[in-house]
């Protein structure tokens, strides 16, 4: 499903979040981890409903199996704290909600980042942004056949 270098990329994600070293991620692992990134009032219930999305206790191998699932299209992940839902996973979006979503939420965007993301990848004849196609160019360097 991933690369080497990319589980290596989660591992290390996993380990800066592992706060307590315990070789699990829980809701104080969380807690502390936005409390790093500067984001101090996270509600109990959000972080309860991050630890319920796993099937049990979050170690390594349920970590790398839930990005697995996420980045299979039913979210777009790695804008800051934005989680962008596609319920159907279309791996289409409105480009006027991708854009609300990116100047609004978390390091946002200004004009003319927005401006520079609609030039690559222009929104399609209905507004829908091919975000699956932004991802892998994103994390591949290079758009797919």
């Amino acid at each position: 499903m991933f690369e080497q270098t990319q589980i290596q990329e989660f591992k290390e994600a996993f380990t800066i979040m592992d706060q307590n070293r315990d070789g699990f991620i829980d809701k104080a692992d969380l807690r502390d981890t936005f409390a790093a990134l500067g984001r101090l009032n996270v509600k109990n219930e959000e972080l309860e409903d991050m630890v319920k999305e796993a099937p049990g206790p979050i170690n390594f191998t349920v970590f790398l199996t839930m990005f697995g699932e996420k980045l299979k299209g039913k979210y777009l992940w790695g804008v800051g704290e934005v989680s962008v839902k596609d319920p159907q996973g279309a791996g289409k979006l409105k480009s006027k909600y991708i854009k609300e979503m990116l100047m609004t939420q978390a390091d946002r965007f200004s004009q003319e980042e927005i401006n520079q993301m609609f030039a690559a990848f222009p929104p399609d004849v209905s507004g829908n942004l091919d975000y699956k196609n932004l991802c892998y160019v994103i994390t591949h360097g290079e758009e797919k056949d």
